[in-house]
């Protein structure tokens, strides 16, 4: 096994915890990053490349026939692999959005095609269920079952928010354990079934969910009723008859006190447990090797990697199976504000050393020559792009099509990646429809002065929303009020127009008064005649 510092090229600030990683078509996909991407990734999802010590993310797109997909933080992931003619795919369930919204959404992610160029597109489509419907929730997990030649889903734990009748202002924020029911799904059909087992008293989340056949086990977990990690360990056997599921749970003793945990398979019935915490003071350092058989589940201490100083010195870490026996692993860098990035990131590899080699070049050799052409962003009925033109919302070239971390705001200061004037008032956690056009998210209009520009809250501008739909028409520059306001005179003048000269029509059949033509005798003469 080995442990080798990672160095992440412009895509630290993404690898938030919280994240997941997916495989599919022998490709490692970020998923779940520190918010809505802008131009870089319209799709909130990303390739994962490792090469020479060196992590980098490129921009992966979507079918036309997609979806939207939120950025979601631990949500409950499922691997479904190939049977009966269908591809390999994910199963994406609740999540928690960077905006503290609690998803209840299950989601279908496969893999449309491969371009000439190796350019993997993605399909994602949200799956409906009827019936007994799991709630929003995160920090749960799913499994796939398979028993009498049916295949279903297990849902189980999580957390959500409080019921409405009981939040407050005070406590809004607030989560609980869901209740302790296990749902069931069939993927078939779209039902959804829940069932409640006395063994299964307790909520939990966090924890560890490994499957074989018709038998999921439940492994540890954290119970915020209790503030605890009880060695827990559950055998939930599913039995998909004829007419109703048949469901039985077994408690067994030889449970491990483990929380958050990351989990790597490296066979059809091995895994490997790394990471987690024991107490909300102590990280668990050991390594675990979990095996499935006809007997049930047995553990087996692993030899654990050389952890460096960082790692044991810190109090949080986090991280992702990124294949069979390899985990990226993550911790902050606390105490050090020399350090640009935020985390230092760890390649943890547990196989063999010519394992590992044929791997990383066979990796190295299929993705160095995927090339990602510019792709069109889907359209996001979220975003509300103010006062920008087209082809400034389409995905930037770059080498390789990197993405490129400088095109993110800091969410570590913005909250969630809006940097408003210093005055703003506007909590973008908890706001109220101000415009008619406001969907799910504040309006927002871009300023264009200061670092790149940013983004401000157009009810902290103070506009109307009659002044807001006229500025997001143009390609006008504003400016907040830490910018010197709103300054119309660098909006496009109004043309001035010159008055017309109102001639008089000239009236067709008008006369003329007869001038007579006289001698100075003759008028002399007439006047004196009239006197």
């Amino acid at each position: 096994m080995t442990l080798q510092p990672l160095t992440p090229v412009n895509c630290a600030g993404l690898l938030q915890q919280g994240f997941s990683l997916l495989q599919l078509d022998g490709e490692v996909l970020l998923f779940g990053q520190k918010g809505w991407p802008k131009r870089s990734c319209p799709t909130g999802v990303f390739g994962v490349r490792f090469k020479l010590g060196e992590m980098k993310l490129r921009a992966i797109s979507f079918s036309n026939d997609s979806c939207y997909l939120p950025p979601l933080r631990c949500p409950a992931v499922c691997r479904l692999d190939p049977y009966d003619g269908l591809p390999e795919s994910y199963l994406i369930h609740g999540g928690r959005t960077p905006n503290n919204e609690i998803s209840s959404s299950l989601y279908l992610l496969t893999m449309d095609s491969r371009g000439c160029n190796r350019k993997l597109t993605l399909c994602c489509k949200e799956k409906e269920l009827v019936g007994e419907v799991p709630g929003a929730r995160y920090g749960h997990t799913m499994s796939m079952v398979q028993s009498h030649g049916k295949t279903a889903c297990v849902l189980f734990g999580g957390r959500s928010y409080m019921p409405a009748g009981e939040r407050t202002t005070e406590n809004w924020n607030s989560v609980v354990d869901c209740p302790p029911q296990v749902f069931l799904f069939d993927m078939e059909f779209g039902c959804s079934s829940a069932h409640t087992l006395p063994e299964l008293s307790n909520g939990q989340s966090f924890h560890l969910a490994v499957a074989r056949e018709d038998c999921v086990y439940f492994l540890g977990g954290h119970s915020l009723s209790s503030d605890s990690r009880p060695p827990r360990l559950f055998r939930l056997r599913v039995e998909l008859l004829q007419g109703s599921p048949l469901l039985s749970c077994e408690t067994i003793e030889t449970g491990i006190s483990i929380s958050s945990a990351i989990i790597s398979r490296t066979g059809p019935t091995r895994y490997i447990i790394l990471g987690g915490y024991q107490s909300d003071s102590q990280k668990r350092m050991e390594c675990s090797t979990v095996i499935l058989n006809e007997k049930g589940i047995t553990f087996e201490a692993l030899e654990s990697p050389k952890w460096t100083q960082d790692i044991t010195q810190s109090r949080t870490w986090f991280g992702g199976s990124a294949g069979e026996g390899t985990i990226i692993l993550a911790v902050p860098t606390e105490g050090r504000p020399s350090q640009a990035d935020v985390h230092y990131f760890y390649h943890v590899s547990f196989q063999t050393e010519g394992e590992s080699k044929a791997d990383e070049e066979a990796q190295g050799c299929s993705q160095e020559s995927t090339d990602y052409d510019n792709s069109t962003p889907l359209e996001d009925s979220e975003e509300l792009y103010f006062g920008r033109e087209p082809h400034e919302l389409e995905d930037i070239d770059g080498e390789e099509g990197n993405y490129n971390e400088e095109d993110e705001e800091d969410e570590s200061q913005t909250g969630y990646w809006m940097k408003c004037c210093l005055g703003c008032q506007l909590n973008p956690n908890k706001w109220e429809p101000y415009y008619s056009t406001e969907l799910f998210r504040p309006a927002m209009i871009f300023c264009s002065r200061g670092e790149g520009g940013h983004w401000v809250h157009a009810q902290c501008m103070e506009l109307s929303e009659l002044l807001l739909l006229r500025l997001s028409e143009g390609s006008k520059k504003y400016f907040c009020m830490d910018h010197g306001g709103l300054p119309f005179q660098e909006m496009t003048p109004p043309r001035q127009v010159t008055p017309l000269k109102r001639t008089p029509l000239k009236v067709k059949d008008r006369k003329t008064p007869p001038t007579i033509k006289m001698s100075p005798a003759k008028k002399s003469f007439f006047r004196r005649l009239f006197d």
